[in-house]
């Protein structure tokens, strides 16, 4: 019988971690951002449109579902969205308008 090289013991010892790592995931538990039943699944409008300070534009974000309007801009210095503000429009249509 011919001895195994050290290159097939090397694969063979690599194959076995992999397939350690692929039962690891596979049979890890399931990862839960948000509690079941707690948020609807969005259904997003996105507008752009001018904002009040200076002379950039914004994003207006709505999640019709969940009746929320988030509004965001594009910051050139940083080179990301920053957001800008946040309604709850179910809260929002709930309030009595006061004098």
């Amino acid at each position: 019988m011919r001895p195994i090289g050290r290159r097939v013991q090397a694969l063979l010892a690599l194959n076995l971690g992999l397939l350690g790592v692929l039962a690891f995931v596979s049979l890890a538990p399931e990862a839960g951002g948000q509690p079941a039943g707690g948020r609807a699944r969005g259904d997003y409008t996105m507008v752009a449109g001018p904002i009040r300070t200076g002379n950039a534009s914004a994003i207006w974000i709505l999640d019709a579902a969940n009746q929320e309007l988030a509004i965001v801009r594009y910051s050139d210095s940083k080179g990301q969205l920053e957001g800008i503000g946040f309604r709850d429009l179910a809260v929002d249509s709930q309030r009595r308008p006061g004098r």
